[in-house]
């Protein structure tokens, strides 16, 4: 399985306590989040690619002594992550694909359920972050039906985790309809766009994560989360 991390973006309402930094820099155990990422993909024999952008540079200094592919997204201030994942198209070329922002912290747990998924398209999902999360689902026997940070709690049932898998013919149709959006002018989507605009037409599956240990970093307090999860 191939691994896509988008590690473009700046990271909007987090920077105020930070500083000017990318989200995946942040010091998780001893060393930056997204070279904890990079080492538990690569020690499950997975190929990483990460695209870059806000402060490019830090980051590919924090991974120079990693076997990665890097692609630059130079406009990644008015491109959502469909830009970059756009810039990293060449690497839909193959049978499974793993795509995840690249501030969640996760652990093998995870992956487990990812690699034990029988499904050719799927988004992780949480129903135990239903009440209080940042972006949400409705789905149905498991198959997504709405999706958005404004659902009301009667329009969802799980938490957005921040990652997919694609396999099989999917690639190929997720790669022709993430060109399609972006030669359209919807260069400022999330990548998960991509999957949306199926909704409807293919059914888009998810796969539930509850009981594991997960964070997308946003705000300090879900950093807080993180060190308070590894103290333990």
């Amino acid at each position: 399985m191939k691994a896509i991390l988008l590690a473009a973006g700046v990271g909007t309402r987090i920077v105020k306590d930070i500083g000017p930094m990318p989200k995946s820099m942040l010091e998780v155990d001893g060393q930056p989040l997204i070279v904890h990422t990079v080492q538990l993909l690569q020690k499950n024999n997975m190929e990483v690619t990460v695209i870059t952008g806000f402060q490019h540079r830090v980051i590919e200094e924090a991974l120079k002594d990693y076997d990665v592919t890097i692609y630059y997204n130079p406009f990644y201030a008015v491109t959502n992550s469909i830009g970059s994942l756009w810039y990293a198209r060449e690497e839909l070329n193959t049978d499974e694909v793993f795509i995840a922002n690249a501030d969640v912290y996760y652990t093998q747990e995870m992956l487990d359920i990812i690699f034990g998924a029988e499904h050719d398209v799927f988004l992780l999902s949480d129903v135990t972050r239903a009440d209080q999360g940042d972006y949400y689902f409705l789905t149905s026997d498991g198959v997504l039906e709405k999706y958005g940070k404004e659902l009301t709690r009667a329009e969802r049932n799980c938490e957005y985790v921040g990652m997919g898998v694609i396999k099989g013919e999917w690639v190929g149709r997720f790669r022709q309809r993430l060109c399609d959006l972006i030669e359209s002018g919807s260069y400022n989507l999330w990548w998960e766009n991509v999957l949306y605009s199926f909704v409807g037409e293919q059914p888009i599956y998810t796969v539930d994560v509850k009981g594991c240990f997960w964070a997308e970093v946003d705000t300090i307090e879900d950093y807080q989360r993180v060190l308070d999860y590894i103290n333990k």
